[in-house]
């Protein structure tokens, strides 16, 4: 009995042992998958921050990548802007013209009209589609609701009925709108060719007027060719144009960029140390030429866009001043300094090679003026100093030849005349005398400026004459003006001058013409008379 206690003893504790053995195995099982799953998430964790911090280089490498090219497309840009600088003259010298009469007549081209939103008529009501079914099976054998079907029939025959009336209304509507679509498209086409006729014979009327070298004519055509002329942003389109018949000279005033067309920067940088754009400045010396290059430039070009586009010569020559609307520092008053004033003639501008020319260089062998700053925007006297907006307050003869109550000047006696003219230098601001007629030595009165600068005798002879005062005249009051010692001598006259006359009173440097509109113009200013001079300058023949 003691044995077999013990053996059952035994037993227990080995089976308490074996558990025990089990716990451990399974205790054991559970930390080394603890520490699979711990292992597991710092290789994940390494992993995802390795991915992270490759996600994140890239990132950079192409937000570097990318601020690079801005900065590269940004250089382009600026590298373009200067690159169209430099081609303003070249650019005007390519195909054709900006704009001829033949350019601006008008073509009509007929256009169809889509008729096929009332094309199709909507198909017509079918009896098939309104008719109930007829009764079937035993109800057909027996006849029953036999009245109920007849009456079914009368009321889809009635409702067949409707829609026929229906889609006969709707199709005399879409027929009617068709036919109307039809008749408005008629007219319209009608117009527009209508419109093109009147369009182009106003043209041939207003290529017919500059032919004739009428001064509206001549500038309204050059005004649009000026228009038409097509420069990079920024530049102004502004301008002003006066024809004087008599000479064949076109006055032109154009505003010019300012200083501030020329960029700056002459490209862009990227620093990815310091993660930013920075400017590479354009050396200011670089800045300057350029600028003085655009004036020049835009100045030649617009002398060759008006004489290229004059095929009838009508322009003899032209006189143009070239302005810049800026803000003065010093008064923050709105200012337009000239900063080139230049006089061509058309034979003088056709020995040029403008393809071949360099711009600034061109300028000074045309005698032109510029200003020997322009980047400072330091103005320079025009060689013609004259408000275009003289000429248009002219009012033709055809106008005012039947206002009686407008003095006409060539009707005053010589005596009247040359008082008028007196009067009219003392309203200027000046001190004048009409001399005695005998004693005059051709002068017929002297004017004394009250500006302490001038200090100087201006000679004064008035010409009441009614057709063109030859170049001996000019020549003449050159010759008193040098005899008294004047410091200027100024001829006056109801009529108009030749070119000589101007040519010499330029090349002279103190003899200055006025013209019967600018005399008109005088007067109205500062005697408050509205005047007629007298007739207007013949109208010029092209030149064959």
């Amino acid at each position: 009995m003691a044995e077999s206690g013990q053996g059952r003893g035994k037993q227990v504790a080995q089976r308490g042992s074996g558990r025990g053995n089990d716990y451990q195995r399974h205790q054991q099982a559970l930390r080394r998958a603890q520490e699979q799953r711990a292992r597991q998430a710092e290789r994940e964790r390494k992993a995802a921050e390795t991915a992270s911090k490759r996600q994140e280089r890239e990132r950079k490498a192409a937000y570097q990548e990318q601020q690079a090219e801005q900065a590269q497309v940004r250089t382009i840009g600026v590298e373009h802007e200067v690159e169209q600088l430099g081609q303003l003259l070249r650019a005007a010298l390519v195909g054709d013209p900006p704009t001829t009469f033949e350019r601006r007549r008008r073509t009509h081209t007929p256009r169809a009209l889509d008729e096929r939103p009332w094309s199709r008529p909507e198909p017509s009501p079918r009896w098939e589609e309104f008719v109930p079914p007829e009764p079937g099976g035993l109800a057909a054998v027996l006849g029953l609701g036999r009245k109920r079907y007849e009456a079914e029939v009368a009321e889809a025959r009635v409702r067949f009925a409707e829609a026929q009336d229906r889609h006969r209304r709707a199709e005399e509507e879409r027929l009617a709108t068709l036919e109307r679509k039809r008749a408005e498209h008629r007219q319209a086409e009608a117009r527009a060719l209508d419109e093109v006729a009147a369009f182009n014979s106003k043209l041939d009327e207003e290529r017919e007027a500059y032919r004739a070298g009428e001064p509206a004519a001549v500038e309204a055509h050059l005004g649009a060719v000026l228009d038409a002329s097509e420069y990079p942003l920024g530049f102004p389109h502004e301008h002003r144009i006066a024809f004087r018949p008599a000479t064949g000279d076109v006055l032109v005033e154009i505003h010019m960029p300012p200083e501030a067309i020329v960029p700056t920067a002459r490209g862009y940088r990227y620093v990815k140390n310091r993660d930013e754009t920075t400017v590479l400045p354009r050396p200011e010396k670089e800045r300057k030429e350029i600028y003085a290059s655009v004036l020049a430039q835009v100045a030649l070009r617009t002398v060759h866009e008006v004489l290229t586009s004059d095929p009838d010569r009508i322009v003899n020559g032209v006189i143009l001043n070239g302005h810049v609307r800026t803000i003065d520092r010093a008064t923050g008053q709105e200012v337009s300094p000239c900063l080139v004033t230049l006089s061509a003639s058309r034979e003088q501008f056709g020995r040029l090679r403008l393809s071949q020319v360099d711009p600034a260089q061109c300028l000074r062998g045309l005698n032109a003026l510029v200003s020997p700053n322009p980047y400072d925007l330091e103005p320079i006297r025009p060689i013609v100093e004259f408000d275009l907006s003289k000429y248009r307050l002219m009012d033709s003869m055809d106008v005012v030849a039947g206002l009686d109550s407008r003095p006409v000047l060539v009707k005053l006696t010589p005596t009247e005349f040359e008082h008028l003219i007196r009067q009219l230098f003392e309203a200027i601001g000046m001190e004048a005398w009409n001399t005695q007629a005998s004693k005059d030595e051709g002068v017929d009165a002297v004017a004394v400026s009250k500006d302490p600068v001038f200090n100087g005798e201006c000679i004064i002879q008035a010409k009441r004459y009614s057709k063109l005062v030859g170049v001996e005249s000019v020549q003449a009051l050159a010759g008193v003006v040098e005899h008294k010692r004047a410091a200027k001598g100024v001829l006056i006259t109801t009529s108009w001058f030749g070119r000589a006359s101007h040519d010499f009173a330029r090349q002279h440097g103190r003899l200055q013409l006025i013209e019967g509109p600018e005399l008109k113009y005088l007067i109205k200013e500062h005697l408050g008379k509205d005047v007629i001079p007298g007739p207007v300058p013949p109208k010029r023949r092209p030149s064959r």
